[in-house]
Formats: structure tokens, C-alpha cells, sequence
């Protein structure tokens, strides 16, 4: 922590320091009791506040998350100025001290703190947290902000303490000792921002009983969170690393992301005049850290100790809690009492990262490092010595010559590959009826491996805002003919080229019952690809007129390079956040055999032909492609889904895969499992053209 202006300052410096307040109170939260229903404006359900430390995880005390029965809470947060406030149902994920039974306000042992894992995925905004251990120098002002009953109300608020000394110690009991302003029940859980550095420093812990003040924790005793007793497979094996790694890609998405309607944290903090150490600006620090964060992190803290020991001479200036993540690492090089050649520092640091053991590879691991190579070149560029730069490509040539560890091989435990051709499996057909488009006739088949396709039922006239309501009983039959042992059946629904985005998959057959894609793989196919309207794309530039349909197809080439080399996922609509139209049919077909679609804002209707871009990808002769539906604010974040979609589709190998691998993102959402909550309203396009579809002209005949 740094001496500086408190905040209020006039001019800029102030203008600064209020958008700096509307960036931390949007992401401040309050806490309620689990079940709290209607109640959660009444003061008998409030435990206290809390704060978005990343996307679906909140930081707060855990004498506040744990006064809830069984970690169980309900979080209460806006979803943007003048938007309101929502309720969302949260689990303790992990508290600090452990085992601690029984909350007893004002008596929690230090650091009391606890992390609080949404069940469900939610847009909202997030803090930023420093990545160095704040430093209590002297007398120094905090900003904080939280929730308490004022006159009957639950009310938000926010004010300035003054720091006035620690109490504990280097110890994991040491706390921040404030002065300068009445801490009122409730605001237990909410941040305290540093306002020179324009980042959230602690967690306020407790009131004074006597006079102004209280206490707060540092952020960077989450540091001392239990290290998985296993070897990390996955980032999100690791509490610690999942949230940081997400926090950290949050704030460089939300950089890059043009949409925005209100300053980021990196831009306030340009404004505040803050530096990450002597080297870097907050627009360098965000994309630095945000590549760190695509890399798997490190495999254990001795092997970053030793990288920050060659580096720094020594572990004189390694803070405590010591260093677990990359991010750790940077913050740790702030603290380097070097005066000169900060900047190499930082870079020498980046390229120890890019040579480091992983303790895992994914298959998006090479990527983030030429996307972190590429960072250290540019920033060298014009900063650094020619003789400095050319180490630094001395350095990268050494590292891709040294053996290359790829990522595991598919599990076929965890994600079976969905095999649709030796399997029974149920199909629903359904026609929209051209004289009433609010209606469709449908047909429930179960599809043998044979080749036999045996109708269960079918019907006319169906309100297309009713189903699946008289479809209920025919699936069930269907499923009750299909479904093997520990194997539910593949449901295949052909659609007409205008209901491809109907949301089958979310389908529900009574209360508490899973969706149809939770329980089950449940696949898309196109009905009438024969019959596809060209009015999107009729004419090339210069007037040159469509070729023919069996000209341009390729589609069985493309079916054959996915499922025999593998494939490749390629987000259509959208870059790095900014909304773009989808390419015409004609420029689609150029693209790579082992190109699978991706939409990432089905649904947003930016622009007019959004509405036919799912023809767009038919027409384009490709049999397998991945959208989500949209239902998302204009400026939410979406780079977990592209990072989400680049992996699936590259962990699958062969793209037989993908029915499976959808399917257990599905249930794994229904589950509350936070590392699939980017797929949330996934839907998957598999046509098979060696399968074709039973004819659907007959389904208007008599039975």
C-alpha cells in the first residue's frame, strides 16, 4: 500500500477516484442466508458482503459465508447501473483458517477468509486484485466498500480509512489495523482498495469495538489456501489457481473488449497514474498477466522460488505468503531493489515462464506461449538493447528446440466417443407448418443400427412456444427403447433450417428434472439441406452468379477430414469481443477441411442477415458446428468461451467425440461445476452425411 491522495481529490485525480468507487461498488456483493426467497431485502437474512474476485467466484470472511448452514448462501449483486439486483446460490468453496466449526462474530480467527462458488454462471463485473502483498508503510488511506442496515434498509456504502499499523505480524494472523471512520455492521467481506495503485488490497474483517476502525486482511494470504495433495491435471484442481488464472484473463478480455460503456480497472488506473513497478503500465501489466494466465501455472512454489532466485540473487526479497502463481512471481520483481533494467527484469522473468515444467498441457498450452513470446518481442521492441533482443530470440530458438511435451491424449473414461453408428438412437422430426409458423407437425422414431426406423408417435399442430409439452411421453417411450446400461441414448433432432436454434436441449419434463442435454447427448441436424434458401447470399461482387449446390458442397470431404486428422475451432461472429457479421457462404467454403464453426453471440441480432447464419454454415457444406445462445449484456466478457471452444474441439481428436464431450458439458453445468460454466447455452450442429435423415414428406400423410 502507498501514501497518496485520498480519494475525493479535485480534478482529474478526483474524476479518477470516482470511477475508480463505481468500478468496486459494482462488483461488491452482499450475502444472505441460503433459501432466503422474498426476504432478501429484510435485514434477518443478511450475513454480510462480499465481492467478485472473478467470473462466479466471490472473495469474502468466512465467518460471513460460513454463518450460512453448510457454506450454503445466497448472493445478492447488480448486474449494472440502474439494472437492478439479482440472487444467486453460492457453496464455500474453500475458508481460511481450515476446520474452524462454529462462526462467531468478531472472534474468527485470522485471516478469515473464504471463497464462494457460484451454482450457477451469472454476468457481473469483477474487482482487480493486486498481484504484490500490500505494504503498510507508515500512515497511509484505503478506500472500502460493503452493505449494512441503514434506517431498516439494506443499503450500500463506501468510505476512507487510514492505515495505522498491523497487528500479528509476518504471520498468516496478520491483519491491517484501520482508523479514521466507523465501520458498520455488515460491511464484514467487502474490499479495501488501494486508491494510488487502483487495486483491492484486503478484505475488511472487523469493526473496533471501541472508537473508529477495525481490521482487514491482505488478498495475498489466499496464497496460503491447501495445495492439492495430487498432481494437478487441470487448472481447476487448484481453487487458488482457477481463480487467479480467471481474474487475471477477465481483466485482459475486458480490456480488449470494445463494447464497453464505462472505463475498465487498467484504464482508471492509467488514470490514477499508477505503474505496475517501474516497468510496466496497467495496459502492459493486464496483457502480460492475462497470457501468464493461459499457461498451465507453476508446477509446484520451490520451482517459481527458484526461477524468482536466479532472477533476484536471492530469496532476501521473496514476500510472505510466498509466491504460488505466475501472477505472484510478476508482483514479486516489483519488490526488486534493482534500479535499473526493470524492464528486462520483467522480460527475463516472461521467458523463465515460457522454458518452465508444466504441470499440465492443454491443447490451447502452445498457443498462450507463442502469445506470450509475441508479448516479450513487441515490448522489447524500441525499450530494449539490440544485443538484449538478440538473446532474448537466442533464447526462444533454444526453447523450441528443446523437447516439446504435448497434451494428453483424450480420456475415454471421463468422455466417451460417441459412437452414433453401432447404437439404437431416437430421432424427433419436426415441420413448421408454412400456413401457420407458430405451429409445427412432429414425428418420435427410434433409428436401429440397421438401418429400421420404427415411428413411436407422432402429431399436428403443435405450438412451438408449447413444446416440449405433448412431446413427453413419446421421447419417454423412445428413451425406454434406446437407453443401455450407463449409455442414454443419442437424441437426434432434424430441424428445418429456420428452427435450428430451437432450444431442445434445455428442454425440462417436470420440476427438478435435468434438461434433455444434462441427461443425454442431444444433437442438431438439419432437415432440409436440400431445400436452403440462397437469398443471403445470392450474388458474388462483381456479379458472378452462385455455382451450382453440387459444385461447392464438399461437405462429405470436410465430414471425412474431421473424424479421420481431427479439427479445428473457428469463432465466426466475433473477435477478441468485437461483434462482426458472419462471412457469406462463399467466403466459408474457403476455409480449412478441418474447420469447425463457431458461434459465439447466436441470437444477438446485431446486424440484419444474423438471423441467417446458421444457413451460412449448412450452405458452407460443413456437417459440425458449435454455438452458444446469446443471452448475455452487449459488453460481457467472452473470452472463456472462445478459450472453452478452441480446447473442446481440439481435445476431442476425432470430432465423433464432440456428442459426448457437449453432453458432459451439459451435465457438468447441471452439477454446478464452475470449470464448464462457459458453455453455458451450448448447442452442437452433427449431421452425418453418410446417415441420411428418413423422409420427412410423409409426416403430414395419415399414420
Amino acid at each position: 500500500m502507498t501514501d497518496g491522495h485520498a480519494p475525493g481529490a479535485s480534478g482529474g485525480l478526483g474524476n479518477a477516484h470516482r470511477a475508480l468507487r463505481d468500478l468496486v461498488m459494482a462488483a461488491t456483493v452482499r450475502i444472505h442466508r441460503a433459501g432466503a426467497g422474498y426476504e432478501l431485502d429484510e435485514p434477518g437474512t443478511f450475513l454480510g458482503s462480499g465481492f467478485f474476485i472473478a467470473p462466479n467466484w466471490v472473495l469474502t470472511c468466512a465467518h460471513v459465508a460460513l454463518s450460512g448452514e453448510g457454506g450454503e448462501v445466497t448472493v445478492v449483486y447488480e448486474t449494472g447501473p440502474g439494472r437492478g439486483t439479482s440472487a444467486v446460490a453460492g457453496e464455500t468453496a474453500a475458508a481460511l483458517p481450515e476446520h474452524v466449526q462454529r462462526a462467531v462474530r468478531g472472534s474468527w480467527p485470522a485471516p478469515d477468509l473464504a471463497l464462494v462458488r457460484l451454482r450457477e454462471p451469472v454476468d457481473h463485473d469483477c474487482v482487480y486484485v493486486t498481484e504484490r502483498p500490500a505494504a503498510y508503510y507508515g500512515e497511509a488511506i484505503v478506500f472500502y466498500s460493503g452493505w449494512s442496515e441503514v434506517g431498516g434498509e439494506l443499503r450500500r456504502l463506501n468510505g476512507t480509512c487510514t492505515v495505522q499499523g498491523t497487528l500479528g505480524g509476518w504471520s498468516p494472523d496478520e491483519q491491517i489495523r484501520l482508523g479514521g471512520d466507523v465501520l458498520p455492521p455488515g460491511v464484514s467481506g467487502g474490499p479495501v482498495v488501494d486508491p494510488v495503485s487502483g487495486a483491492v488490497v484486503g478484505v475488511l474483517k472487523s469493526q473496533a469495538d471501541r472508537g473508529l476502525g477495525g481490521t482487514s486482511t491482505g488478498v495475498e494470504q489466499l496464497r496460503s489456501l491447501p495445495v492439492p495433495p495430487d498432481k494437478a491435471r487441470a487448472e481447476h484442481d487448484d481453487p487458488y489457481q482457477a481463480v487467479f488464472h480467471a481474474h487475471d484473463r477477465y481483466h485482459r478480455d475486458r480490456q480488449r473488449h470494445p463494447d464497453n460503456d464505462r472505463g475498465t480497472w487498467a484504464d482508471v488506473q492509467n488514470q490514477l497514474g499508477a505503474r505496475a513497478g517501474r516497468a510496466l503500465d496497467p495496459d502492459e501489466r493486464t496483457q502480460l498477466l492475462g497470457r501468464l494466465a493461459d499457461l498451465p501455472p507453476p508446477v509446484s512454489t520451490p520451482a517459481l522460488l527458484d526461477i524468482l532466485e536466479s532472477l533476484l540473487g536471492g530469496r532476501a526479497a521473496i514476500p510472505h505468503p510466498a509466491p504460488r502463481a505466475w501472477r505472484d512471481g510478476l508482483g514479486a520483481l516489483y519488490e526488486s531493489p534493482r534500479q535499473d533494467g526493470a524492464l528486462e527484469l520483467v522480460l527475463d522473468y516472461a521467458m523463465r515462464v515460457l522454458s518452465a515444467e508444466r504441470p499440465f498441457v492443454t491443447p490451447g498450452t502452445h498457443s498462450a506461449e507463442r502469445a506470450l513470446w509475441a508479448w516479450v518481442r513487441q515490448t522489447s521492441e524500441g525499450r530494449a538493447g539490440p544485443d538484449y533482443r538478440r538473446r532474448l530470440g537466442r533464447q526462444r530458438i533454444e526453447g523450441l528446440q528443446a523437447p516439446r511435451r504435448e497434451a494428453s491424449p483424450p480420456d475415454e473414461e471421463s468422455a466417451h466417443a460417441t459412437d452414433l453408428a453401432p447404437h439404437t438412437f431416437a430421432l424427433l422430426e419436426l415441420v413448421q407448418r408454412g400456413w401457420e409458423p407458430d405451429r409445427c407437425d412432429w414425428r418420435v422414431s427410434v433409428a436401429r443400427p440397421t438401418g429400421e426406423v420404427v415411428r413411436v408417435r407422432d402429431g399436428e399442430r403443435a405450438l412451438l412456444s408449447g413444446l416440449p409439452g405433448p412431446l413427453g411421453a413419446p421421447l419417454a417411450e423412445a428413451f425406454r427403447q434406446c437407453d443401455e446400461p450407463g449409455r442414454p441414448a443419442v437424441l437426434q433432432v432434424a430441424l428445418p433450417h429456420p428452427l435450428l436454434g430451437l432450444d431442445v436441449d434445455t428442454w425440462q419434463f417436470g420440476p427438478g428434472e435435468p434438461s434433455l442435454g444434462a441427461h443425454r447427448p442431444v444433437i442438431v441436424r438439419c432437415a432440409d439441406r436440400e431445400q436452403l434458401p440462397d437469398v443471403d447470399d445470392p450474388v458474388v461482387p462483381g456479379g458472378e452468379q452462385l455455382p451450382a449446390r453440387e459444385e461447392y458442397d464438399g461437405r462429405d470431404a470436410r465430414w471425412h477430414t474431421i473424424h479421420a486428422h481431427g479439427a479445428k475451432a473457428e469463432v465466426l461472429d466475433c473477435e477478441d469481443g468485437l461483434r462482426v457479421p458472419v462471412p457469406l457462404a462463399r467466403s466459408l467454403r474457403d476455409l480449412p477441411p478441418r474447420t469447425v464453426p463457431v458461434l459465439c453471440r447466436y441470437g444477438d441480432r446485431r446486424f440484419k442477415d444474423d438471423h441467417v447464419a446458421l444457413v451460412r454454415i449448412v450452405h458452407g457444406g460443413f456437417g459440425v458446428a458449435l454455438w452458444r445462445r446469446w443471452s448475455g449484456q452487449t459488453d460481457a466478457v467472452c473470452g472463456e468461451f472462445h478459450r472453452g471452444a478452441d480446447d473442446t474441439v481440439a481435445r476431442a481428436g476425432s470430432a465423433e467425440r464432440l456428442p459426448g464431450l457437449v453432453h458432459e458439458l451439459r451435465a457438468g453445468l447441471r452439477a454446478g461445476k464452475l470449470e464448464t460454466y462457459w458453455a453455458d447455452g451450448i448447442a452442437l450442429f452433427y449431421d452425418d452425411p453418410r446417415r441420411p435423415l428418413p423422409g420427412t414428406g410423409d409426416l403430414l400423410e395419415a399414420p
